[in-house]
Order: structure tokens, then sequence, then C-alpha cells
């Protein structure tokens, strides 16, 4: 006989979670299903164990730049074994962690693959479970690429626990995982190339600041190579690879890795088997993030075609609605204004709010605050080469439209910039605190 449930969240991530716990707190008979270690992509494979193996590396630059200015920096390296040792005093723990937080509150916790068989049954781990409600937060995979040898690419959760860093990694696409992995590898000693396909990468980041970017990529030694589409991958010798691109361009390396975007993983799911409609960008949703064709199901996070972004704080909020519209029956709409997102490049790029490009799509009328900051103090005296702002100021009421940042701190700096978006501050408010100095906060007064 089937188990039953009130609700089975599909996924144990940052949405997933959420929901479930609220669900169990407020009465309901919950249970959760993965096929992979409990605790989603962010804590076990993605943003979190990335930014320990990121801060390593910006350590060790920021030592490098250092080294004409007074910091011995002679014999400084990554100790790639060490840093990986440390990378899982993070992440080993959590799929123990985050299965003990549910049966302590009181959650059934089923692993393996979950597939509907019709509106209100799903197959998980060999048992059959039957619920009145439905939660699928069961997040993204690679994008298939539709090339040959698609399958020698390592994904980005393969790169974050490898044991010792290849001597060369090309990058199969341009985006976020390209650049942040990119800095890190070339840091800690590799040669690397990224292969994007387009004229543009990171191209949810605003233009100039992602060519300043790109510019100083290539400075550092970072082979990048723009509309230049990857046609196969092929085996190599010594256990290396072929990359062969565009126009006859062929790549050796001893490891190439995918970074060409990701989709929300429901292949597996037979959402047809339910009568969940979905599309490539997710399980189609309302406002309230519930399924436009079974009531019982909601979607939140990267499995959503919800149209917020795929981060990580973004999947916890929709969590939070969604759990708020099955408790308390639908009122709750997702706001994305002001929502900021960075690629922890070195420097990192940050962005809150709209870029110029969709500014001047939707009709805005706004004033652009534009400079290249490595000029200025903040960027001399920790020798930072790369550095720069745009600041998009509404005309009429002075509002911030949109704010993106290039450089040292640009992941704190941009969150004073998400906090007046979403509370419609201007340009003037942000100039009125007096900011402690010498700060990177201090220097918002000159952006606006």
């Amino acid at each position: 006989m089937p188990e039953r449930f009130d609700l089975v969240a599909v996924g144990t991530g940052a949405a997933a979670s959420v929901v479930a716990l609220a669900c169990r707190k407020a009465g309901w008979t919950v249970a959760v299903v993965d096929a992979r270690p409990f605790g989603g992509t962010c804590a076990n494979r993605g943003c979190d164990p990335k930014k320990v193996l990121v801060g390593a590396a910006e350590a060790l630059d920021f030592a490098r730049r250092m080294g004409p200015h007074g910091v011995a920096a002679e014999g400084l390296r990554i100790d790639w074994p060490a840093l990986m040792r440390f990378k899982r005093s993070f992440t080993d723990p959590v799929p123990g962690n985050t299965e003990h937080a549910f049966r302590a509150a009181g959650i059934a916790a089923f692993h393996g693959v979950a597939r509907f068989i019709d509106p209100q049954t799903i197959a998980a781990g060999g048992a059959t479970v039957r619920a009145e409600h439905f939660v699928i937060a069961a997040g993204a995979a690679p994008a298939r690429l539709g090339i040959p040898g698609e399958e020698l690419l390592i994904a980005s959760d393969q790169f974050l626990d490898l044991a010792d860093l290849p001597a060369s990694i090309v990058f199969v696409g341009g985006g976020y995982i390209a650049f942040e992995f990119a800095h890190l590898a070339a840091r800690a000693g590799a040669h690397v190339t990224i292969l994007h396909r387009g004229a543009r990468p990171l191209e949810q980041f605003d233009a100039d600041l992602v060519g300043q970017l790109v510019e100083h990529t290539r400075r550092r030694g970072i082979d990048v190579h723009l509309a230049t589409p990857v046609e196969s991958v092929a085996r190599g010798g010594a256990g290396g690879f072929l990359v062969r691109a565009s126009g006859g361009a062929v790549f050796e390396t001893a490891l190439a890795v995918h970074a060409a975007g990701r989709v929300p993983q429901l292949e597996a799911l037979d959402l047809p088997a339910a009568h969940i409609a979905a599309t490539p960008r997710g399980v189609t949703v309302n406002a309230y993030l519930q399924s436009v064709s079974h009531p019982g199901v909601y979607a939140a996070g990267d499995a959503a075609a919800s149209g917020g972004p795929p981060l990580t704080p973004v999947a916890g909020y929709e969590g939070r609605i969604v759990a708020a519209n099955l408790l308390e029956g639908n009122h709750r709409e997702p706001n994305y204004l002001g929502c900021a997102s960075t690629v922890f490049s070195i420097p990192p790029l940050a962005s809150a709010g709209l870029t110029e490009e969709a500014a001047r799509r939707q009709g805005l009328e706004f004033d652009v605050h534009r400079d290249d900051t490595t000029g200025w103090y903040s960027s001399r005296r920790i020798a930072e080469e790369c550095s720069g702002y745009k600041v998009l100021v509404e005309r009429a009421s002075g509002r911030i439209l949109g704010a993106h940042i290039l450089g040292e701190g640009a992941e704190e700096l941009i969150n004073i910039f998400a906090l007046a978006i979403r509370g419609g501050r201007t340009a003037e408010q942000l100039k009125e605190p007096l900011y402690a100095y010498p700060t990177l906060g201090s220097n918002i007064q000159y952006m606006v």
C-alpha cells in the first residue's frame, strides 16, 4: 500500500526545505524525496563550496597584487588537496545534518529518483507515495549541448570535488561557472581557456562591465574566445581531450568542463503522467507559484518557470511564498524587484535591478552614472587593477533603477543598492548617510 502524506516535496534544497519544514510545523504530514545527497545544490555542490575555494584564490591574488607594495608574496601557492579538505569540512556534514533535521521534525525522507505515476502518486526509491499536495523543487542540471562527445565534459559539481587540479582546463560556455572556476583555476596554476558561443558572455550582467572583466581576465592569462561555438569533444592523448570549435580550431586539454548553462531537472519526474504542464524553463505556474494544470502542485526555485532568477536566495524566498499559499490559501505573489546577483570572479561582478538595455526596452528615462574606478583610493590601496560601476537613476523620481559594480567587495556593496531599489529609495537618499570612511560603502555617495 502506498504511504500517504499531506505534502511531498521533491528536492531537499533551499526551496523544498523551507516548504517541508513550514508545513510540518503547521501539523501536516510531510515527506521529502531526493536522488542526490540531501541539502540541495548550494550547500553540497554549488555556491557554498565554490565560495570556500574562491576565497583561497582571492587571498592569493591579494597577496600577489601587493607584492610590489610591501607584501613579500614570493612562493605563495594554492595547495589544492589541502584546500579541498577544507572545503569538505563544510560539505561533508550537510547531507547527514539535513536528513537528521527532517527526521527530527517528523518528516519522512525517501532516497531515490522521484517519478509521477498519476496526479496523486509518486514512485520514490522503491516506495510508492501518495499525497494531496506536491512541491517540485528539484533544482537544475547541465543543459544538453547536442554535440558529439558532450558526455566527456564534467559538470560543476565534479569540478568542485577534484582531488587534484589538472594542468590545463577548457570551459565550454561563458557563464557564471566558466568565469568563477576559470579565475580560481588560473590562480591555482592551471592553464585555462573559455570557449563561448556568443559574442558576449555573462549576458545578464552589464555589457560595459562585462567587457572590462573580460579584458582583465585575458590579462591574467586566461584565454577567452568569444563567438566560438564548440562542435565536438573527443578523447586525446595521455588521457586528455580534444575540444573542437568552429573554424577548425582544436584545443588540447587535460580536462573539459561544461559551463554552458543549466536547466530545470524535471525529465525523470514524468510530469505528463500527473498532468503537470511545463516548458524548458520549468513547471508552468501562476502568480502564486501553483501549477496552471494541477492545483495540488506548486513549484519553486530552478524547477519553476516563475520569472525569478535561478539563485539560492530566490529559491528560499519562493519556498516561503509556496508554504504560505499552501497553508493559508493563495494570497502571496513573488516580487523580484532589486534581486542582487554576483559572479565570484576575481574581482567579482555584481548586479541588482535593471540593466541599461532592460531599462531602455521599458521606455524609462534615466541618467547613467558610470566610471572606471581603478584610479580611486579604494582600488589603489589594494592594488586592484579592475574596478568600475554603473548606476541607473530615473530622471523624474530620482529612484535607483539598477546598479552594477565590478571590483573588490562588489558582492557586499551591491546589497545596499538592492535594498535601495526594493525600497524605492532615491539617489539623494543614498547620499545622505554618514558612511564610515575609508570603506567601500563610502564610495556610494560618488556613484549616484
